[in-house]
This record gives structure tokens, sequence and C-alpha cells, in this order.
């Protein structure tokens, strides 16, 4: 494949990855989306069709957007027989392996790592003591205390502290 690929060339690439190491035919649709930013490709559950990022191919080449695509098939084939088609899932993780589909895409040149947002609200509840730290504002009367079922009030942290 080449870089600067058309929309009907990726769905052509995805349609044959899928009979190759799946064995099973890719009957959705198969496009380049340049917005995608954090991400190497995504399916969607409702209309089963992935997007993948054109700037992995042209970053980083076939054979790394191959890869992305064999993790967005495996998705797409789970789904649609109904198994563990999440992350977290175990049959998800023994296909991607079984595969070779990457677990992660690379990031791209000039993309900042995202730095951990610092807690800023702590819970606590009114009964136990018990405290949960939060880094969004949530409103306590719509959540108890996991451990004793205790109502629970809202602090806001200082910005210098973290917890």
């Amino acid at each position: 494949m080449k870089e600067n690929m058309t929309n009907e060339e990726l769905q052509a690439w995805v349609e044959k990855i899928s009979m190759d190491s799946f064995g099973v035919p890719f009957q959705h649709r198969a496009m380049f989306n340049g917005r995608l930013s954090s991400t190497g490709g995504r399916y969607f559950l409702k209309g089963h069709n992935i997007e993948i990022n054109p700037h992995q191919l042209d970053n980083f080449g076939n054979e790394e957007v191959e890869k992305i695509i064999k993790h967005e098939l495996c998705h797409y084939h789970l789904h649609l027989r109904g198994r563990g088609y999440r992350h977290r899932d175990q049959e998800f993780k023994q296909l991607l392996k079984q595969v070779g589909g990457s677990r992660f895409c690379q990031s791209l040149p000039g993309t900042k790592a995202r730095k951990p947002q610092p807690y800023r609200y702590k819970l606590t509840c009114s009964q136990c003591g018990m405290a949960y730290l939060r880094k969004r504002k949530v409103d306590p009367k719509r959540y108890r205390c996991g451990k004793c079922s205790g109502k629970l009030r809202i602090y806001e942290l200082d910005s210098n502290s973290s917890g």
C-alpha cells in the first residue's frame, strides 16, 4: 500500500486483512478521519463502521496501520458475534494477540502527552468519615457513601494541594 491512500483503497485493504487474518468478510465501511488525534482508529458499535487516523499512515507507514486495522477488526468481529469486544475482555486480548494487532498506537510527533489533572474536590461521608477524591465537581445529593450509605459532603481542595 502507499501513502495518500483513498477511502476506497482503505476499504479494500480492510476487507483483505479481514479475510486473511480472521477468515470472515468485513461488510461495513472503513474510512479515514483526519480529525482523530489521540487514537489510531475507532470502531462504531451502532453502524459497525471503522475509522482510521490517516496521520498514522503518514508518520509510521503501512505496517503500523495494519496493526491498527487488526485492532479495530477485533472489536468488529467480536462485537458482531456477541463476544467480549472491550479492551478489558479476555477474548479481545486473546484475539488481538492471535492476529498480531497492536494494543496501543504510537503517539504522533508534535502531540503533547496529557499531564494528569489534580484532585480538586473531596467528598466526605458524614457518618463514617470515608473520603473520596474527585477531579471534577459532582452533586453530592446524587451519591451515597460506598461503605455505609451515608450522606456525602463536598469540599473544594486548595489549588496547591492534591489530596
